[in-house]
């Protein structure tokens, strides 16, 4: 039984387990946003050794990529859920990682690269939903204190993003654009090592097996058609998709049709699985209304993540050709732009995690969803601070790197209320036989806006410089109408949450 496990309690009142997951999370980020870096950089360089793509080919494929990485978190969590359980699935998917990490640092051809690429996406997907699951498994009381544990998760993220770009950006854009690659499978590795030496002893049983179907009577009478009902939507997502194939509605003969063809993909994808958990999940009537706030969630984070993850896209491309990047005489690779995201988040994340808790011993309880709506309405005003920097780079000026500053800490700041929050919350409100499958779809919100995030950037182009102030006055104008429009209908969610908080 859960409740016999003994767990191991750290000096600040958390499971040890909970920093067993910290570190090798840590490791697994270092790989993945050290290598994300320099991704669109070695893609359109066409002097030091890169693919040599143009910015719409480039950022399409890296849209690609990025998407595809939180997209597979869907099987990854069906597979843990019903095949290997969490354990067992975060250990495989980081040594694919690895794998993929190994094939990106030997210089070959396209083929290999991208080849190489789907490799890291397939291990990604199985390793990161399963993650964050365990770390909601500890803490069964739910409550402050589980969104005080995701934000300290959160600064391991953050603290392996921040090295992880250090590092590999240092590494691809002084060095060599392989070595940095091979950087981030020695980071894959150390993640790896310690998951294997110390979540034995401190993880107990949590995650070692397939979670049993706890269904309820509703849940059993639908068990019998829950095979069917998955064939029937899958057989019906691929005739919907040939048919917008066969009508030229999407095309995949190019990078930037194969994109968009995947947000169309993407879009259905989690529509139809919101759609097919409410029809024939079994749910009684409060988990129903709980998936539906789970589902604005989805729409939150997604609108979030295609403003948020323009810092490897646009913001980056703006980074390399429109900033100073003069520090005392020598030339930072522009990369390093990125590493203020997790140098805020690791001097924030504490405040906020600490300010959560004290309002809620003070009996006041911000609503999830008005601390979703407060994390897109500060994204916003980021972008607003790029309007003005994007101003002054289509004059021909180089801008001063406050601009970037500024709309990074803005962006940090909305990440820390929205990200580790709806984390928690889809592990409070998902049903439980269907947590790690939930737990994908909020990645997936995270693959669409990692998708649109490399379609916007496709449009920063030498011939499109007139076009970025308007380009960052749309985000604006979108992250702050759904942020004013979530926080009007705060109260309303929080009551379909049903006392969950």
């Amino acid at each position: 039984m859960e409740a016999t496990i003994k767990k191991p309690v750290a000096r600040t009142g958390h499971p040890t387990g909970l920093y067993v997951l910290f570190f090798t999370e840590m490791w697994e980020r270092f790989s993945y946003y050290g290598m994300r870096a320099i991704l669109l950089l070695f893609l359109i360089d066409n002097i030091r050794g890169g693919m040599g793509l143009n910015e719409t080919e480039g950022a399409a494929i890296y849209g690609i990529y990025t998407a595809s990485v939180y997209l597979l978190s869907l099987p990854g969590g069906w597979i843990a859920d019903n095949i290997l359980g969490q354990r067992k699935s975060i250990w495989y998917g980081g040594l694919v990682i690895m794998l993929g990490h190994i094939i990106l640092a030997i210089p070959s051809g396209q083929g290999m690269f991208y080849a190489g690429l789907c490799v890291v996406a397939l291990g990604t997907g199985l390793l990161k939903p399963n993650i964050s699951t365990i770390v909601g498994e500890l803490y069964p009381e739910g409550g402050a204190r589980r969104d005080a544990a995701f934000s300290i998760f959160y600064m391991g993220i953050n603290l392996g993003s921040f090295l992880g770009i250090t590092i590999v950006g240092y590494l691809g854009q002084k060095v060599g654009w392989h070595y940095g690659f091979g950087a981030a499978a020695v980071g894959m590795g150390l993640g790896m090592l310690t998951f294997r030496t110390l979540g034995q002893r401190y993880l107990g049983q949590y995650g070692n097996e397939p979670t049993p179907a706890e269904k309820s009577a509703a849940a059993q009478a639908g068990s019998s058609n829950g095979n069917k009902s998955l064939i029937g939507f899958l057989v019906g997502l691929a005739a919907v998709l040939f048919v917008l194939n066969l009508t030229g509605v999407i095309d995949l003969t190019t990078a930037q049709g194969l994109a968009q063809a995947m947000g169309t993909i993407i879009s259905l994808v989690a529509v139809s699985y919101f759609v097919y958990i409410l029809l024939a999940g079994g749910l009684d009537t409060v988990e129903k209304k709980r998936v539906v706030v789970l589902f604005v969630f989805f729409l939150a984070a997604a609108l979030f993540w295609a403003g948020f993850e323009q810092q490897g896209s646009s913001l980056q491309i703006f980074a390399d050709r429109y900033t100073d990047l003069n520090v005392f005489g020598w030339q930072i690779p522009s990369s390093w732009f990125q590493n203020f995201n997790p140098a805020f988040i690791l001097i924030f994340s504490p405040v906020m995690a600490s300010l959560w808790i004290g309002l809620a011993n003070r009996n006041i309880n911000l609503p999830t969803p008005a601390k979703l709506a407060i994390g897109l309405i500060l994204l916003g005003l980021g972008y607003l601070v790029m309007v003005f920097a994007s101003r002054i780079a289509v004059t021909g000026q180089i801008t001063s790197p406050i601009f970037l500053t500024f709309t990074y800490l803005f962006h940090t700041l909305g990440e820390l209320c929205l990200s580790p929050v709806g984390l928690s919350a889809f592990t409070k409100l998902a049903p439980k036989r269907f947590a790690s499958q939930l737990m994908g779809i909020w990645f997936v919100g995270a693959s669409l806006g990692n998708l649109i995030a490399g379609l916007f950037a496709g449009g920063f182009d030498e011939k499109n410089v007139q076009q970025m102030p308007m380009m960052f006055q749309n985000v604006v104008y979108f992250s702050l109408g759904f942020g004013f429009l979530l926080l009007l209908f705060a109260k309303p969610l929080r009551k379909w949450m049903g006392g969950i908080q």
